[in-house]
């Protein structure tokens, strides 16, 4: 595994991380409980899918998982957009946690289509 995934490989589990604790400050009410199991799925699912991305066995395996952690990264944002509109949370807990949600999300993006190129490419040099 390549320094680069390895770096990336723990800033998503701590995203992880991050986001779970911070839904132990949302109130007991049914929203918070609603985007609490929700935030802990969608953002927990970012560090697993990128997980077993690296643990593809090649480029196309790779950028399948990188779409679902890019999907499920773009779904917590929403999640604690919605936390921070609703003024379920305070805005100095979630900024943190947004911004390094949006970094991360600006690199995966940027290695799912540069991957996508990169594969659609080499596909069409076989045909």
């Amino acid at each position: 595994m390549s320094q680069f995934s390895e770096v990336l490989r723990k800033r998503t589990k701590e995203i992880a991380i991050k986001t779970i604790v911070l839904t132990r400050k949302l109130p007991r009410n049914d929203e918070g409980f609603t985007i609490r199991k929700q935030l802990i799925r969608s953002s927990s699912s970012v560090a697993a899918n990128y997980r077993a991305a690296c643990r593809g066995r090649s480029d196309k395996e790779f950028y399948s998982k990188l779409c679902i952690t890019v999907e499920e990264l773009d779904e917590s944002i929403l999640w604690l957009e919605l936390s921070n509109d609703l003024e379920l949370l305070n805005e100095l807990d979630i900024y943190p946690v947004m911004k390094e949600a949006q970094d991360l999300l600006n690199i995966l993006a940027t290695s799912k289509s540069t991957l996508r190129k990169k594969i659609y490419s080499s596909d069409s040099d076989m045909v």
